[in-house]
């Protein structure tokens, strides 16, 4: 595996935001925000934001690797990249809440996770930049979780009163809810799966779950805050999370809270509803 320096990719993670945030702030309008630009390579729609900030995102990254490091980069649109041969895995997802960030609904976010090889287990490295707070998340694995630069300090209740959704469809609400009337006594969707893990590890919700599988772009970073935190993460479907692929054809829900048995408790419940649409989107 390969030794990481943490300064040096948290430079380039903030370096990568200011860039991504200053390519968003010319996009004024609705109609420029959310023009499609095709399909990306992770299978969802490519508005102009996703573009945008990817590009800023990966620009920065270069600059990265000119300076003589190397690594695989996957990102949500681009796909996967090389800069060079390395263990080394930059896994982003440039605009986490897309579909907030076209309309102008203030929570949407970059997500980067930098890892030493090939799997969850493998990242040493979370960031996660709120595009609308401005506020940023980080963890260094070993060393904790931080809020601008501060340790985060509150821990979300292991009795569950705020549990966050995400990954959500109409339909999947309908399906999933009356499951979770004994588990959590109030909802709520965010839109941002990378920022909520966040809000979890600080405490601000009690628990997350998507109710459609979801890629490792979207939580490789804010999993690593949670965990730092010593808090519980479960991928219920396919591989457990430490083995799970950094890659973009491994989907699966994903569960977190306090602790393990509560983890347990909410994975079960989850896998005991069957959605009638089983397609991925």
């Amino acid at each position: 595996m390969a030794d990481l320096d943490p300064d040096l990719w948290l430079d380039a993670c903030r370096s990568a935001a200011r860039a991504a945030a200053a390519e968003l702030a010319k996009l004024t309008t609705r109609s420029e925000r959310e023009r499609s630009m095709g399909r990306g390579e992770g299978g969802d729609e490519t508005v102009a934001v996703d573009q945008a900030a990817e590009g800023a995102v990966v620009a920065a990254l270069e600059r990265v690797h000119g300076r003589g490091n190397s690594f695989t980069l996957i990102s949500e649109e681009l796909g996967t990249r090389h800069f060079g041969e390395s263990d080394v895995r930059v896994v982003v997802d440039p605009v986490d809440g897309s579909a907030n960030a076209k309309r102008g609904i203030p929570f949407y976010s970059l997500s980067i996770a930098v890892a030493s090889g090939p799997r969850f287990g493998d990242v040493e490295i979370g960031y996660v930049k709120d595009f609308s707070s401005g506020e940023e998340w980080t963890a260094v694995r070993g060393d904790g979780a931080q809020l601008n630069g501060e340790p985060l300090t509150e821990t979300p209740r292991h009795e569950i009163e705020l549990l966050s959704l995400e990954a959500t469809r109409t339909h999947l609400v309908a399906e999933y809810i009356p499951a979770f009337l004994t588990v959590a006594d109030r909802l709520r969707i965010m839109g941002s799966c990378a920022l909520s893990l966040c809000h979890f590890a600080a405490g601000r919700v009690d628990a997350v779950c998507s109710l459609r599988p979801i890629r490792s772009v979207d939580i490789a970073a804010g999993q690593l805050l949670a965990l730092e935190q010593g808090l519980a993460v479960q991928l219920i479907d396919g591989e457990p999370l430490g083995s799970a692929p950094l890659d973009l054809s491994h989907r699966s829900r994903v569960v977190a809270t306090a602790a393990a048995d509560t983890c347990d408790h909410l994975a079960r419940t989850l896998r005991r509803v069957v959605p009638t649409d089983r397609v991925h989107g």
